[in-house]
């Protein structure tokens, strides 16, 4: 198995910045891809970005640009760094985690969320 533990949301105004960790441990030796997803009240959980172990990355088009995943390898962590937030970036934020590459939707193992919320 493998546990996944985020921190580093909260509140921030519009324009604003936050960086979310997220630490594995457990079976890491089983993991490819780490990443983010959110949720917004209401609404679907949707793709983030997630990035490899090799480095390759993808991103949601409502992020492109302000958002940028980072992944430190030795300490089994994945950061995202979030730039010019927007009210409408307000989501709990879920970590995850799985054995294949970005093509691949199966990533099974899931954090508990971090609640980020955009002030306009």
């Amino acid at each position: 198995q493998v546990q996944l533990v985020e921190s580093g949301g909260g509140l921030v105004q519009a324009g604003g910045s936050l960086r979310l960790s997220c630490a594995a441990s457990g079976r890491i030796n089983s993991i490819n891809t780490m990443g983010w997803h959110r949720q917004a009240p209401g609404k679907q959980r949707e793709l983030v970005a997630h990035i490899t172990s090799g480095g390759s990355t993808n991103y949601a088009d409502s992020v492109k640009g302000r958002f940028t995943i980072s992944r430190d390898n030795a300490k089994n962590t994945v950061y995202l760094q979030m730039n010019s937030l927007k009210p409408g970036d307000t989501a709990v934020y879920y970590c995850n985690a799985g054995p294949y590459g970005l093509a691949s939707a199966l990533r099974p193992y899931w954090g508990q969320g971090t609640q980020v919320t955009v002030s306009s």
